[in-house]
């Protein structure tokens, strides 16, 4: 936040765990009601991919919720093809990037995850890769 400070009600600090725990939260309610909805089966409340919907094709993240489904109960092959990239690829990104994010707010400091320029412009070479990839074959 660059040196900002975040506040609170009645204008005390929010400490910096306080983010990256929230995220945590959110992530384990969404995996609890992923435990119990199976998004393999139609009729279920979750939203279909916009950018499908619209053209058809798949985006590079499409199956992953999917995918997640199936790694909750425990079926590796299955979220493999669900989506491989994301699987092999962006959950080890992600996870590595939350670890360093929760470990600076453990030690106090305020440091949001970030991929700089170059980073983003791997991640997006690595999706657009992947989407015609995957449409293609």
């Amino acid at each position: 936040m660059g040196g900002s400070r975040l506040s609170g009600r009645a204008g005390r600090e929010v400490p910096p765990l306080v983010a990256p725990l929230s995220v945590l939260g959110f992530g384990a309610a969404a995996s609890l009601y992923l435990l119990t909805t199976d998004p393999h089966q139609d009729g279920q409340w979750l939203p279909r991919c916009p950018f499908n919907w619209l053209t058809g094709l798949l985006c590079p993240v499409c199956g992953g919720t999917r995918m997640v489904y199936d790694l909750l109960h425990g079926d590796l092959v299955a979220a493999f093809h669900d989506n491989a990239v994301l699987l092999v690829l962006g959950v080890p990104v992600a996870l590595a990037m939350y670890g360093r994010w929760l470990v600076a707010a453990v030690r106090g400091r305020r440091e949001p995850p970030r991929i700089g320029n170059r980073g983003a412009l791997v991640v997006l070479a690595v999706a657009v890769v992947w989407m015609v990839a995957r449409n293609v074959v």
